[in-house]
């Protein structure tokens, strides 16, 4: 039997037939690029195209299911899951850098995504509506748009897709699945779990690659809906792409530029907490990660030296230690990028506090480790770092005055994703939850771990109205009504006469 950390063959699934492995790309980890953790095929435009080919083909027998049968193939993969759970998350932590507790608790996020989709299978997925004619019985139902492209991003790799496959598979569409090319061993590994949990052939299908199998994907006419969480630009570019198809659904979710806002009333220890775990789980790599932290100034000074100090105590190494609070970043380039940023900071004007940068000794590896850059910055409208995505170890202290100053500085930017204000005053809550612009918002905690039985996704930039998890059922499905006359003449509504000769009716 093969060791359990051997690298992974990588396989194209499509119409519920396992392709030969081809090795075209390798998957790294980030904890030491000297570890490949899989080998993958990278789909061709033809081969792409065979994918969406297959999710069509299987869409009408699919659609046609019980609901309540549908929900069943998640009852089993929710028990493959736990089966699983362990080793699904040691993979994660190998592939993409996640401290392995995280990795955990992020398989447990998409456990939990499952059991939802399988709960709501008896549940109503319709409306009865009241009639202006008593005869009338008028419905709202649900139905599948059809197939469904889902492409998802490397820092979330087992949780996200299934916040997208779980509700476009439950409402009778098929779907097309490309992972993240920096993540496609998870990404494969879940696709082997759908599989072994008796989804029908053509239902599921995998496709690894770069942007180039995203964009065959995207330019497909066979595709209604597309599931997209990543970067703005290819969000946009997405967007763009299917504006020529009519009938085509985007649902993106793009990133942000998060905050937590510290009141002059706020629970100190909290708030220092709430602030550190905001910005550096995960590496600060998450689309909801704070990169600021806007300080009321009666607790400014105090605020930024507990902080910077908490922050050099964390411990950034070898992901599969469950004693380190964060691992690397996901590879160089994100390095470089950091970098850039941090530098920026300086010449913006930052006052650092606590200088972050390449570390280059964890483990003995050649790894892509990051320090936590902290730095003071006045509100300034024309500072780049305040207003710009950076998705590391970066983190700017903010001073305001008052609560106004404060929801406007949150505010100065294009995204609008998750924040969180941390307060004492029920006012002050309301305050904040009225007048900053985002999509998740949460009072005293950080502004990240959302629940998959809520919205996830943002305004502006971050999103397009199309949130994931339990509220991506309105993108993956369309309203349809259903009106049925149970009396043996025709009336109409608005008192329309239904006379054909000009006479009374």
């Amino acid at each position: 039997m093969p060791s359990a950390d051997a690298p992974v063959r990588g396989r194209l699934l499509v119409a519920g037939e396992w392709a030969a492995p081809r090795d075209d790309f390798p998957s790294r980890s980030p904890a030491n690029l000297d570890e490949v953790v899989g080998v993958f095929p990278r789909a061709t435009a033809g081969e792409a195209a065979a994918a969406v080919d297959a999710a069509r083909a299987a869409f009408p027998a699919w659609r046609r299911t019980s609901r309540v049968l549908r929900a069943e193939c998640f009852d089993r993969l929710a028990q493959l899951v736990k089966r699983d759970t362990d080793s699904l998350a040691r993979l994660m932590a190998r592939e993409c850098g996640k401290n392995v507790t995280e990795c955990r608790a992020e398989v447990v996020e998409g456990l939990h995504m499952v059991q939802y989709v399988f709960g709501t299978g008896r549940l109503p997925y319709g409306e009865v509506i009241a009639s202006e004619i008593a005869e009338k019985d008028a419905y709202v139902r649900r139905k599948p748009w059809g197939v469904v492209a889902v492409i998802t991003p490397w820092n979330f790799p087992f949780a996200v897709p299934l916040w997208m496959l779980g509700p476009s598979l439950l409402e009778g569409n098929t779907c097309v699945f490309k992972p993240s090319e920096d993540t496609p061993a998870v990404g494969q590994r879940l696709v082997e779990l759908f599989a072994e949990a008796g989804f029908p052939p053509g239902t599921v299908n995998l496709v690894h690659g770069d942007g180039g199998t995203g964009e065959a994907l995207v330019k497909n006419p066979g595709v209604n809906v597309v599931c997209f969480t990543g970067s703005y630009e290819v969000g946009r570019h997405i967007q763009e792409v299917s504006a020529g198809f009519p009938d085509r659904i985007v649902a993106a979710e793009m990133g942000g530029k998060n905050a937590v806002i510290v009141c002059e009333d706020a629970r100190f220890d909290l708030a220092v907490t709430a602030g550190i775990v905001s910005a550096f789980k995960t590496t600060g790599q998450r689309c909801v990660s704070a990169s600021r932290v806007i300080v009321h100034e009666s607790l400014f000074e105090k605020y930024a030296q507990v902080y910077a100090e908490t922050a050099q105590r964390l411990r950034f190494g070898d992901p599969l230690d469950p004693g380190n609070f964060a691992g690397p970043v996901i590879h160089q380039e994100s390095v470089e990028k950091v970098l850039r940023y941090n530098a920026l900071a300086k010449a913006e004007g930052a006052t650092v506090l606590v200088e972050g940068g390449e570390v280059r000794s964890v483990a003995g590896s050649k790894g892509c480790y990051l320090s936590p850059f902290v730095y003071r910055m006045d509100a300034n409208a024309s500072a780049r770092v305040l207003r710009e995505e950076v998705f590391g170890p970066h983190v700017a202290l903010v001073p305001f005055k008052t609560d106004e100053e404060a929801a406007a500085i949150y505010n100065a930017t294009e995204y609008g994703l998750s924040m969180a204000v941390i307060t004492e005053g029920y006012r002050r809550m309301r305050f904040f939850r009225d007048e900053c612009e985002y999509g998740m918002g949460y009072v005293n905690l950080p502004c990240i771990g959302a629940e998959v039985h809520l919205p996830f996704g943002g305004v502006k930039k971050s999103g397009n109205g199309h949130p994931s998890a339990a509220a991506l059922v309105t993108a993956v499905t369309h309203p349809t009504a259903w009106t049925v006359n149970h009396g043996t003449e025709i009336k109409m509504a608005q008192g329309l006469t239904t006379a054909i000769d000009g006479g009374p009716a």
